[in-house]
């Protein structure tokens, strides 16, 4: 069994409501979820002036491979009404794979760890609740460190729903 990190979030509709139907999705489709992080509100990222997002990160196993992981995902996200249209534009659900094991995956339409991660409070903050001493296999700093150092400043609060 592999151990992946996900985060999963959106800023459309019953924002709460969406995170649940994902996480049931994910543990149909994907595998059963061990640990998830608080649910967490912030400013848009990279497009802003949008409703805010919620997102959770979540750690599970699975024994799919990340290719299948990726096409799940992405099936998901496209069952629960996920439309693609503008990048950071505003969404019903997202989920991004974050880490695979420790693998480092670069293929044509993936890439793991998230290429960006490290550059988002929004990542960090629920992925240090869960795991602050992971060390990321490609910068070689843990989640707690890699949090210290990010220049996002943009808020991120626990959701209080």
């Amino acid at each position: 069994m592999n151990g992946i990190y996900l985060i999963i979030g959106g800023n459309m509709g019953d924002r709460e409501n969406y995170l649940i139907t994902c996480i049931h999705e994910i543990e149909n489709r994907i595998g059963k979820i061990a640990r998830k992080s608080a649910i967490y509100e912030t400013a848009s990222w990279g497009n802003t002036g949008q409703t805010p997002y919620l997102n959770q990160v979540l750690f599970l196993y699975t024994s799919l491979s990340p290719q299948n992981l990726l096409t799940e995902c992405l099936s998901i996200e496209k069952r629960m009404g996920r439309r693609r249209t503008v990048k950071w534009d505003s969404r019903i659900i997202d989920i991004d794979i974050l880490f695979y094991n420790q693998d480092i995956v670069n293929e044509d339409g993936l890439i793991i760890p998230h290429p960006l991660l490290q550059e988002r409070k929004f990542v960090l903050v629920p992925l240090n609740e869960l795991a602050p001493s992971f060390i990321h296999p490609i910068y070689k700093k843990s989640m707690q460190e890699l949090l210290k150092e990010c220049k996002d400043i943009l808020q991120v609060k626990k959701f209080i729903g």
